[in-house]
């Protein structure tokens, strides 16, 4: 930890590489009780047993389908997640020039008050919608809509934000919502769909080429300085986003330190072990002790 802390305070740049490991720390599970809270009756009617299993599940009715959805936007994207892992992070990195690349799309960072002009989400936002052709490339906030639609299911809303059943639990929870809540593309009448990368349909609107080039411009400044490489929580999904990325910037600046803390999946390639440090361990414990 004493290392690793030197290491942050001397660099003259931090750029942070954040995967879903980050999140989980942060209590944001897709299974287990969280999931049980929320999905029960979709649990035992169709027999899956986490979120995103649910979300790509072929329900027959867009309005089943958006019940689903708006209870699954409105835990991971408008609840504040139970443990302050991402305000543990921003007080380590706060006063330091960074810079933050994700493929998490549940806002953490911005509640967490991080420079939205620092951000770059790559694979898009639980808060933003898009035409499902996509006929143009705009996203559109969903905030009032998700509301709406986890309120005519018979939740209820606390003032912090949270989500609740009703007195009578399930009994009192519809699995649809009503059809004019069924939100359509603007433009051409189509049904929206998430903007997130699944697919070739995925927008990339202007906010996300904004965030790229700031991003390009970031590397362009520092890649070949003092800089860090914080990668938290990035497993083998996506590596070719963050971690091959981080790897191969490391290899090729002798200035560079590769720092990767993920529980269970904390590893380095030889090229690079002298300029590494690992750690396996949980992400919020480790940025408490820093």
């Amino acid at each position: 930890m004493e290392n690793i802390k030197s290491i942050l305070q001397n660099a003259d740049s931090i750029l942070i590489g954040a995967g879903a490991g980050l999140s989980t720390s942060a209590g944001f599970t897709y299974s287990g009780p969280r999931f049980q809270k929320y999905f029960a009756d979709f649990e035992k009617k169709y027999g899956f047993h986490d979120m995103y299993s649910g979300g790509f599940y072929p329900y027959k009715t867009l309005e089943e389908n958006w019940a689903y959805w708006s209870r699954y936007i409105m835990i991971n994207r408008y609840m504040n997640a139970p443990i302050p892992v991402y305000e543990e992070l921003f007080e380590l990195v706060k006063n330091k020039n960074y810079f933050v690349l994700t493929t998490n799309v549940d806002h953490c960072f911005q509640k967490a008050v991080f420079d939205k002009s620092r951000l770059f989400y790559t694979q898009g936002d639980y808060g933003l919608w898009q035409c499902s052709e996509p006929c143009h490339k705009k996203t559109y906030d969903n905030q009032l809509f998700v509301e709406k639609m986890v309120r005519e299911q018979g939740f209820v809303i606390q003032d912090d934000g949270g989500l609740e059943l009703p007195e009578n639990g399930f009994k009192g929870i519809k699995m649809t919502v009503p059809s004019e809540l069924v939100p359509r593309c603007p433009v051409c009448g189509k049904p929206m769909s998430m903007n997130l990368r699944a697919d070739d349909t995925f927008v990339e609107d202007e906010g996300w080429n904004k965030a790229a080039g700031r991003y390009e411009d970031f590397l362009n400044e520092n890649k070949d300085g003092k800089i860090v490489y914080l990668e938290l929580g990035v497993g083998g999904n996506t590596p070719g986003i963050i971690k091959y990325p981080f790897w191969k910037m490391t290899y090729a600046n002798t200035k560079a330190v590769y720092v990767c803390i993920n529980k269970g999946e904390a590893e380095v390639p030889g090229e690079i072990e002298k300029q590494s440090i690992c750690v396996n361990n949980d992400i919020y414990e480790v940025l408490k002790s820093l």
